[in-house]
């Protein structure tokens, strides 16, 4: 199938520009040019074969040699052969979790630091609380 360059960057984006069965960079540039280094394709999570379709949200990017090995496995049964439980997080999905992990830092960190210090403590730990929250959660 064919796909316009916004439809490749949607796709490209999804997984911050990494093989979703993988983990490994993929190139941009080099999608469909199969052989070059981080070449890559659409790939059908859920395979054609297995009643799978075209939608978008069912399209995450692969290295070509990783689509290809997959065949009609399941996405799951592919990255487990990889050692990967899941598809790498877009770039949003890690800026929110990211958020999330200073958040409950924060609010973590500030009431034992309120415990232990007063207001003052309460401060202290909210920021290093949600300076740790927000390192936990880094790739």
């Amino acid at each position: 199938m064919k796909y316009d360059e916004e439809t490749l960057r949607v796709i490209y984006a999804k997984t911050s520009g990494r093989c979703h069965l993988c983990w490994k960079s993929i190139a941009f540039s080099n999608y469909g040019a199969h052989g070059k280094r981080g070449a890559w394709e659409p790939d059908h999570s859920v395979a054609l074969a297995r009643g799978g379709t075209d939608h978008l949200n069912n399209l995450l990017p692969a290295h070509t040699s990783c689509n290809r090995s997959k065949q009609a496995l399941s996405s799951r049964a592919a990255r487990r052969a990889n050692g990967r439980s899941r598809a790498p997080l877009s770039a949003e999905a890690v800026r929110r979790t990211k958020i999330g992990g200073a958040l409950t830092g924060a609010l973590a960190g500030g009431a034992l630091g309120a415990r232990i210090g007063g207001p003052v403590g309460l401060w202290i730990g909210a920021i290093a609380g949600a300076l740790v929250g927000l390192e936990a959660n880094s790739e």
